[in-house]
């Protein structure tokens, strides 16, 4: 079965960073592209960012600049180092690995990480 397995979140001040993992496991890893995504309450889920199998890579404006997202397939992980963090980034943060590609239920999903930005 596939599992995504997040860590990481947690609370920081303004000005702070968090670090994001996501370990993959029950798929072909380095095949899938990776994203994280993220949902406030009250809002509709949007996608952060997003790195394929080859290694391109694409963000919402919000977060150009201050925000990576980088592969390590030995590990099956995909990571999100969030820099200058601002209350604006408070939400709960999803891994997704997207294999539609391959069949159209390859679409996995993690069970969010909490990211708190306050002072």
């Amino acid at each position: 079965q596939v599992q995504l397995v997040e860590s990481g979140g947690g609370l920081v001040q303004p000005g702070g960073s968090l670090r994001l993992s996501c370990v993959a496991s029950g798929l072909m890893f380095r095949v899938y592209t990776m994203g994280w995504y993220r949902q406030a309450p009250g809002k509709q889920r949007e996608l952060v960012a997003r790195i394929t199998s080859g290694g391109v890579t694409n963000y919402v404006d919000s977060v150009k600049g201050r925000f990576t997202i980088s592969r390590d397939n030995a590990k099956n992980t995909v990571s999100l180092q969030m820099n200058s963090l601002k209350p604006e980034d408070t939400a709960s943060y999803y891994c997704n690995a997207d294999g539609t590609f391959i069949r159209r239920e390859f679409d996995y999903w993690g069970q969010g990480t909490q990211v708190t930005v306050s002072a």
